[in-house]
């Protein structure tokens, strides 16, 4: 990403609706769906806030993330294991982890996603779950996606397809971020601007808007735990199990 990317990535992610709610899907997916227990990777950490929201699991943490000064963060702000890595070449051993997160990393231009897959299942231990989130719909492509450097987005078919290529099995694949999605629409492709051709969708909120949205997204996962699923969303949530 760009460097001061991570500088608004760390002063937000505790705080910030989307953060919040993407944090809170992830861990719902691992209270679901534990694996055998053990160590839980963040591969592509950054800052560390997912693995700060990790930590009531009880669950011993480790991180990676590609630039070393975003790693040195995350273990100040998690207490967990964070090397300096590359997904797609994991420092790690085989069958090293009982759970595997990996949160919008994927997407980005310098990651290889059937190599990245390759080395999740390969440090999986047999059971393991793996946790992906996935910015969906390549035409949702913004100024923001520049900005971390994405390259591309994906849409829940077309990630099961991927996901199941590298040897997953009992895979989920599911939108969320459905009810915002015509806020989304209208911000990235109606009201943008040249002048904001290098902004960032990571930005601090008016505490009201930052409240009412982060309301939507929880009424938004209070329905999908009664079992309704969305058919669109701007971001794809998968579950999988290495066998």
């Amino acid at each position: 990403m760009e460097p001061d990317e991570y500088d608004l990535m760390d002063a937000a992610e505790a705080r910030m609706w989307w953060y919040r709610a993407l944090h809170a899907r992830v861990t719902d997916a691992l209270l679901r769906r534990p694996g055998p227990g053990g160590v839980v990777l963040d591969a592509g950490c950054g800052t560390g806030g997912l693995l700060a929201r990790l930590v009531p699991l009880a669950r011993p943490l480790a991180g990676l993330e590609f630039n070393p000064a975003a790693a040195l963060r995350a273990a100040a702000k998690s207490g967990a294991t964070v090397a300096a890595g590359d997904a797609n070449r994991l420092p790690f051993a085989d069958a090293a982890f009982g759970a595997l997160t990996s949160c919008d990393v994927l997407c980005h231009r310098a990651v290889d996603p059937p190599a990245a897959l390759a080395e999740f299942h390969r440090v999986l231990a047999p059971g393991g779950t793996l946790v992906l989130n996935l910015p969906a719909y390549n035409w949702m492509h913004s100024a923001h996606d520049e900005r971390v450097h994405n390259s591309r987005r994906f849409t829940a078919g077309g990630a099961r397809a991927l996901v199941a290529s590298a040897g997953f099995a009992a895979i989920e694949a599911r939108y969320w971020n459905a009810l915002l999605l015509p806020l989304m629409i209208l911000q990235r492709k109606v009201l943008k601007s040249d002048a904001a051709h290098d902004s960032s969708d990571v930005a601090p909120f008016p505490p009201w808007l930052d409240a009412t949205l982060h309301g939507v997204t929880a009424a938004e996962r209070a329905l999908a735990r009664l079992g309704l699923r969305y058919p669109a969303g701007g971001s794809i949530l998968m579950v999988a199990t290495r066998p």
